[in-house]
């Protein structure tokens, strides 16, 4: 049986968790115990398609989740049972929504924008995070939340079986699987989506006839992401969204890496080590980034995916700049450093634990972290011959000096903003 990480019942490793961590989230799930969820009403999200207002929706729906991932990181580090009560009760309200993703993603239903038809299944990235959230949920408390109501994962399985094993497994029609597609790549939700349902997938598909073709499917459908990928690497969505492009590929290659037991990896091919490499490329300095495409110029790379990926692909340079990163962002503490937090702006976001399958491995590599020198790589030049985008400096490794960066190639790309020159 699959056990990729501690679950509740596995002491030791919750146990030694950095002392300030551990703290740090007990203190939130205590803010968190017997506060009402958010609501999420229908006129809520019928604004998106009256007047084009998507946040007033997306607010409280990422705050449910959240929620729920910080109360069951913490009920997994201290095991008394305080917030169990809390968490069945989100686990119950998201089981209940219509629609587990946002409004601005249900245009892809045949009735168009308004409210979802639950007749017809649309799985989008935020969908397949929560079905994620569940699966990792139940995984890590297992029978902690039969105690509660014995048929509660029972539940879980199924809403996740009806809104994203079946549709994933039995449909080709989603475009983000680019099995139909023609003449356009396919984008982030791609890798993404592919994560979160192959965690699904290892988790909660008790068939294993459906589970082996799920992940061999699965597979097929990240190949439609990788093949037409530019040989440089370069992320042509822009460095904010390398987080969940190339990091989203490695979220998949290190669940089939865990799965089974290192047999499948490709950590070697040089188009997946370019791919990882990308997103210290195009650091200018600090915080900022180059921001072509969707992008701000303000980007907060997840500091122990950057060292993970580097240290998967053997690249000291990444993984000095993760480890950089950690150091910012705080990540021994939990985000509860002041001086950190002023340093990054990424600190709120980063401990708003909605990816739990994201935030279990970065938990338990902290202990492994070297003691190897933390630094921006900075190139001097950068040169990304297939999106065609040039960088340059006056002294490697120094923000000393002048900068310069520019984009040509064409703007039909995902996410660009018209940014030739």
């Amino acid at each position: 049986e699959w056990q990729p990480y501690p679950t509740i019942h596995e002491r030791a490793p919750w146990q030694t968790l950095p002392l300030a961590l551990r703290q740090s989230y007990l203190t939130r799930a205590e803010a968190l115990a017997g506060t009402a969820w958010p609501n999420l009403p229908a006129t809520l999200f019928l604004e998106f398609a009256r007047n084009g207002n998507r946040r007033n929706y997306e607010i409280p729906h990422f705050e449910r989740r959240g929620m729920l991932g910080t109360l069951v990181i913490a009920e997994c580090i201290e095991d008394q049972g305080r917030f169990l009560d809390d968490i069945v009760n989100g686990i119950w309200a998201i089981c209940e929504e219509s629609f587990w993703g946002v409004p601005a993603h249900i245009g892809r239903q045949t009735a168009g924008k308004g409210l979802p038809d639950t007749r017809e299944v649309v799985v989008d990235l935020f969908a397949a995070e929560t079905g994620a959230l569940l699966a990792w949920s139940s995984y890590l408390l297992g029978e902690r939340l039969d105690t509660v109501w014995p048929l509660l994962r029972d539940r879980i399985q199924r809403e996740v079986n009806v809104r994203i094993l079946t549709p994933c497994l039995e449909r080709d029609d989603h475009s983000w699987m680019g099995f139909h597609n023609t003449g356009r790549r396919v984008n982030n939700w791609n890798p993404w989506i592919c994560s979160n349902w192959l965690a699904c997938t290892l988790l909660l598909e008790e068939d294993e006839a459906r589970r082996q073709a799920s992940v061999f499917k699965i597979m097929r459908t990240v190949d439609n992401f990788v093949d037409p990928y530019p040989l440089d690497g370069g992320c042509d969505e822009g460095p904010s969204y390398w987080g969940r492009a190339g990091a989203s590929l490695l979220d998949n290659l290190e669940l089939l890496y865990s799965a089974t037991d290192g047999q499948l990896q490709v950590y070697d091919e040089p188009l997946i080590q370019e791919i990882g490499r990308f997103i210290y490329r195009v650091q200018i300095e600090g915080d900022y980034y180059i921001n072509f495409a969707d992008a701000p110029a303000l980007a907060y790379p997840d500091a122990m995916l950057v060292y993970r990926y580097g240290l998967r692909i053997g690249d000291p340079q990444m993984m000095a700049h993760g480890l950089w990163l950690a150091e910012r962002q705080d990540v021994q503490s939990g985000g509860t450093d002041e001086a950190a937090e002023q340093k990054s702006g990424a600190m709120k976001r980063r401990h708003v634990p909605t990816s739990v399958g994201r935030l279990l491995p970065a938990l338990f590599t902290l202990h492994t972290l070297p003691t190897m020198p933390a630094h921006a790589p900075l190139p001097r030049d950068v040169w990304l011959n297939e999106i065609q985008v040039m960088a340059a400096r006056d002294e490697a490794g120094s923000a000393r000096g002048l900068f310069v960066a520019a984009k040509g190639g064409h703007n039909e790309e995902s996410h660009n903003h018209n940014d030739i020159g």
